[in-house]
């Protein structure tokens, strides 16, 4: 039985005539799997319910930064209790120094660290502060590799610009990019060379390491290993991008997972516990060139929201005293394996990736390591299987090239439902090739 939609294709009527293609972010936007987006009334727990009252088993969690669920209690008072006081000051407030105290004890990298208010900020502002703190200007990043709508990192970029096929955005002027060098994720090889060539002249390397901006993309141990020998032997400072794992993989990050000590980290989604907020940070000597403390510029009137603080505060510190992730990769596994099963069962070809909490099931019959290899997924099947799960009452991401996540109230029976749902959608898939 077909789902009725029709609330939710009135106010996406209504947005078209306001707002650039009916949507805030090209994310939401369902372009990469056809049809419209539906519009959210609200949501509990592991479930969101649409403007039409039907509800829907959530495995995107607002791209990530729900591991606590939809309006989880403390979040919620923590907040309430923050809006009461005043929403925006404009001036320093002590949560900001809560917040900051609660990241760098769980992240030894980060010595120091300075609030923004979105990941593209923190990704643009790490950028700059490279380069300013190194006084060199090129920039290596990783083709798939996504981190925000930043000029000079807009290329070859993953997440909604892989979704629209516009790795090179019309408004980017030639040298915003002309110091950014893309390599092949995962390219050992192509990173030494590019270091032999130009090792003096590179500030820094900016990565997920683990990519969740064309489908989830696990990184090899001997290069990570690599990429910190060369940053330090050259001298250029390692960023890790970890608007994505942050808090989410470990308490402590990618980084803990994989004992590995950036020079910056890019941090946002679970810091901020479902409201705007983004960060970066890393060593004292490198932070400190961050004005008022040093020379290089970057400010924001509304950073370190109170609001955004609090729900941030209570977030890290319900993951540090209830820790969900061995918990959370226990049902990663069940929902991974049972999807291979599936699949396997109905005969499409597939390739299944997890780390912990984060999964992504790739149409493509080779395992997804780079960027060419994500982008020789079969989208229009993805998209016939997005659908058959919506029908089904489960919410998925609207492109093959983003990362699913569980979250912390989702139940093992939550998972059983997920893998029904699929079942029949793949059977039904199975009928037309």
């Amino acid at each position: 039985m077909t789902r009725t939609r029709a609330r939710s294709a009135d106010a996406y009527q209504k947005a078209c005539k306001l707002i650039p293609g009916g949507v805030n972010s090209p994310a939401r936007a369902f372009g990469a799997v056809g049809g419209n987006p539906i519009f959210i009334s609200h949501g509990e727990g592991p479930y969101l319910y649409d403007l039409d009252g039907q509800r829907y088993l959530d495995y995107v969690g607002s791209w990530g930064p729900l591991i606590l669920g939809h309006a989880h209690p403390r979040v919620v008072e923590a907040v309430e209790k923050a809006l009461h006081k005043g929403a925006s000051f404009g001036a320093p407030t002590e949560l900001e120094t809560q917040l900051a105290e609660l990241i760098t004890r769980a992240m030894p990298s980060i010595e120091m660290v300075r609030m923004v208010n979105s990941g593209t900020e923190a990704a643009m502002s790490a950028i700059r502060l490279a380069r300013g703190f190194t006084g060199r200007l090129i920039i290596i990043k990783f083709a798939g590799c996504y981190h925000g709508h930043v000029d000079s990192l807009l290329v070859q970029a993953g997440s909604s610009a892989t979704t629209l096929g516009v790795p090179n955005s019309p408004g980017v002027p030639p040298g915003a990019t002309a110091d950014t060098i893309v390599l092949r994720y995962g390219d050992g090889y192509g990173l030494k060379e590019a270091f032999r060539a130009k090792g003096d002249r590179i500030a820094g390397v900016i990565l997920e390491p683990v990519v969740g901006n064309m489908g989830l993309v696990v990184p090899g141990m001997e290069f990570l290993s690599e990429l910190r020998r060369l940053t330090q032997h050259y001298g250029s400072l390692l960023i890790y991008d970890e608007v994505m794992t942050g808090f989410r993989l470990a308490y402590g990050g990618a980084q803990e997972l994989f004992n590995q000590q950036p020079d910056l980290t890019i941090l946002g989604k679970i810091v901020g516990g479902g409201l705007p907020v983004g960060a970066y940070g890393g060593r004292a000597e490198i932070m400190k060139q961050i004005l008022p403390a040093g020379p290089v510029f970057q400010a924001g009137t509304l950073s370190g929201n109170p609001l955004a603080m609090a729900a941030g505060i209570a977030t890290l510190q319900e993951l540090r005293e209830r820790p969900p992730y061995q918990r959370l990769d226990q049902l990663g596994k069940i929902l991974a394996e049972g999807l291979d099963r599936a699949a396997t069962a109905a005969k499409i070809p597939h390739q299944i990736a997890r780390m912990g909490s984060m999964f992504t099931l790739f149409f493509n019959p080779e395992p997804v390591c780079d960027y060419d290899v994500a982008c020789k997924c079969d989208t229009a099947r993805y998209s016939r299987y997005f659908w058959a799960m919506m029908e089904r009452g489960v919410y998925l991401p609207c492109s093959q090239f983003e990362a699913g996540f569980l979250s912390a109230v989702h139940s093992q029976e939550h998972i059983l439902e997920a893998l029904a749902a699929a079942n029949e959608a793949f059977a039904e898939m199975a009928k037309v090739p």
